[in-house]
């Protein structure tokens, strides 16, 4: 009896193996072809409120004279208002910025920047140099508020409905090949 399950576990080495990779390749074509885009990630905050969080202001960022202020979650209510995540740090960040600052002379929509893991003097240089698109800058030093709104790394961007509710979030920076189908989304967002 002894000899008679020896060969048949032996099959069983080479055949789990084998076994193992078929799965997987089935796994990965259903993923392929199922027409979902693998850099969207679902959000559960999405048609939420947004958490709730106050967010001190970048010290020493000045707008027209005046100090820029911070906000809160009380703030994101009465009109469209697009979130974006963002550090100096970040170089994908850089490259959305003049997006941002585009989108920021369209008086319709309030644009907003959490500032995520920076120091202040690097985030005013930043700024400095790319110009700011931001109505209000809140710092999140340690990356707690982030964390809340779900956020997985920089950039990510919010649009928040005039409710106070995330309609959509956006992972990765703004390009010029998105951009299009973002302004679309804000569109859908306003005129809800």
């Amino acid at each position: 009896m002894a000899e008679a399950a020896a060969p048949s576990r032996s099959r069983l080495i080479f055949v789990l193996p084998a076994l193992v990779f078929i799965g997987l390749t089935v796994l990965f074509a259903v993923q392929l072809t199922s027409g979902r885009n693998p850099a969207e990630l679902p959000s559960v905050l999405i048609n939420k409120p947004v958490p709730v969080f106050s967010l001190a202001p970048l010290e020493g960022l000045t707008a027209g004279g005046k100090p820029v202020p911070g906000f809160s979650n009380e703030d994101l209510k009465g009109r469209v208002t697009v979130v974006n995540v963002w550090a100096s740090w970040c170089a994908p960040c850089r490259q959305e910025h003049p997006l941002l600052v585009d989108l920021a002379k369209d008086p319709s929509v309030r644009v907003v920047g959490i500032n995520q893991k920076d120091k202040p003097e690097n985030a005013r240089r930043f700024l400095g140099a790319l110009g700011n698109p931001y109505a209000a800058v809140g710092v999140d030093p340690n990356g707690r508020a982030s964390i809340d709104w779900g956020v997985y790394g920089v950039p990510e961007t919010f649009i928040v409905g005039p409710d106070g509710t995330i309609r959509h979030k956006h992972i990765g920076p703004l390009t010029p090949e998105n951009f299009g189908a973002f302004k679309e989304k804000l569109r859908t967002v306003a005129n809800r």
